[in-house]
């Protein structure tokens, strides 16, 4: 999995999963169309009249597959419908110094990428990324590196080997265990 794309810099600090996605949307029952939602009190002044001044609505980052957040994101209420916003907005991977627990595996669990990085190296990616909404970054799940080549930006990042192989495969852990349903049959025919 190679992302190379522009980037929604989303200066904010704490970002819950409640403005992530807020409690009216919350009665989909699929995963489908919880994208027009995302951030919505930050996106819309009123109904859906786009905010000009938030950064989603901002037509030099239109088809960004990044977001890069504030420390501490995803915090709150922990709901899954949050991930499912950013995933069906077209978002591939969210940049933060620090996720909630639970928010990280809602992403990994939905086919987004959460990296971690550094607070000083999200400061430059932020700063950068503000001032240039036309840049790219280059984020590369197998070597696990992330890289803007203008600033001469390269950093590694963590990622669970499991995650990273439901990833890389595009599956997520339900469809992980069901196209090993033959291998899991054999070994209940050997051991039981």
């Amino acid at each position: 999995m190679k992302i190379q794309s522009k980037v929604i810099p989303i200066d904010i600090e704490n970002i819950d999963t409640d403005q992530l996605m807020p409690a009216q949307f919350l009665k989909l029952t699929t995963k489908e169309g919880y994208g027009k939602n995302l951030l919505y009190n930050w996106r819309y002044v009123e109904g859906y009249t786009p905010n000009p001044s938030f950064e989603l609505n901002n037509p030099a980052r239109e088809g960004a597959k990044v977001i890069i957040g504030g420390n501490n994101f995803g915090c709150g209420s922990s709901r899954e419908h949050a991930a499912w916003g950013i995933a069906d907005y077209g978002i591939q991977s969210v940049i933060s110094s620090q996720f909630a627990d639970i928010h990280k595996g809602n992403l990994y669990n939905n086919g987004v990428l959460p990296i971690e990085v550094s607070a000083e190296e999200l400061r430059v990616l932020m700063d950068y990324f503000l001032e240039n909404p036309s840049g790219e970054i280059t984020i590369d799940l197998e070597s696990q590196t992330v890289k803007v080549e203008v600033i001469d930006f390269n950093t590694t990042f963590d990622v669970p080997p499991f995650k990273k192989k439901c990833l890389m495969e595009g599956v997520d852990e339900i469809q992980y265990l069901i196209n090993m349903r033959d291998e899991i049959a054999a070994f209940e025919v050997a051991n039981y």
